[in-house]
C-alpha cells in the first residue's frame, strides 16, 4: 500500500494493529478522523490516554475497575456464597450480560497452558485459594472456555479445592467444544450458567 505521506502511514500501522482491522480499514479509520473536528480527535486520544494509564484490577477479583476494588465485589446485591471463575474480564462481561448470575467472580488471568509456557504461578491461583479459605462462598463454577487449556485448568483448580468443603461445579456444555466463552451468544451461556453441572 503505497501512502502519501509519513504520518498516514504510521497511523495506519498502528491501528492496523488492533485485533480484527486490516490495512484498509485502518485507511478509512484515519481518513475519518481527519475530517473530524480536532476536538472529536483529541478526546478520542485523551480517552485512550486516560483508560491506558488510570485502569486498575481489582484486589479481590482481578477484574478491570475504575476503584481498587470493582463495583461487583462491593455490592451488598450479590450472592458471596457463590464464586465464578474465569479466564479474563472479557468473560465476567459475558456472564454478567445474561442477567441470569448474582454471585461473585475470580478472573485467573489466562489458563495452564504448556505449550505457550503458562504455568499455575503465572495465574491467580493463590489468591482464589485464599479467597475460598477466608470467605463464605459455599459453591465455586468453573466457567473456563471448553478447551483442552480449560479443562486442564478446572482439573488442576478442582484437585486444589477439595479440601474444603464446598460444591464445585462447571457450566453446562451447551457452549460449544473449542470455541472462546466471550465470543458465545447471550442466551446460550445464560442457560450453561443456569444448567452448571458438578464436576467429577
Amino acid at each position: 500500500m503505497i501512502f502519501s505521506s509519513k504520518l498516514i502511514e504510521d497511523a495506519v500501522d498502528q491501528i492496523a494493529g488492533l485485533p480484527g482491522i486490516g490495512k484498509k480499514t485502518a485507511l478509512r479509520l484515519v481518513f475519518h478522523l481527519l475530517k473530524q473536528d480536532e476536538k472529536s480527535t483529541v478526546a478520542l486520544t485523551d480517552t485512550l490516554l486516560k483508560l491506558r494509564r488510570d485502569i486498575v484490577y481489582c484486589n479481590q477479583c482481578h477484574h478491570i475497575s475504575d476503584t481498587p476494588t470493582c463495583n461487583i465485589c462491593n455490592s451488598n446485591k450479590r450472592d458471596r456464597t457463590l464464586l465464578c471463575v474465569v479466564e479474563d474480564s472479557q468473560d465476567v462481561l459475558a456472564i454478567e450480560n445474561t442477567a441470569q448470575y448474582q454471585g461473585l467472580y475470580h478472573v485467573l488471568g489466562g489458563v495452564i497452558s504448556p505449550m505457550e509456557g503458562v504455568s499455575p504461578i503465572d495465574l491467580h491461583i493463590t489468591s482464589l485459594l485464599e479467597r475460598v479459605a477466608k470467605s463464605e462462598i459455599k459453591e465455586v463454577i468453573f466457567a473456563l472456555s471448553p478447551t483442552m487449556e480449560g479443562d486442564t485448568t478446572t482439573f488442576y483448580l478442582t484437585k486444589k479445592l477439595r479440601e474444603h468443603q464446598i460444591k464445585i461445579s462447571t457450566i453446562a456444555r451447551g457452549v460449544p467444544i473449542g470455541s472462546e466463552l466471550e465470543y458465545t451468544d447471550e442466551i446460550t451461556l445464560g442457560r450453561s450458567i443456569i444448567g452448571r453441572t458438578t464436576y467429577e
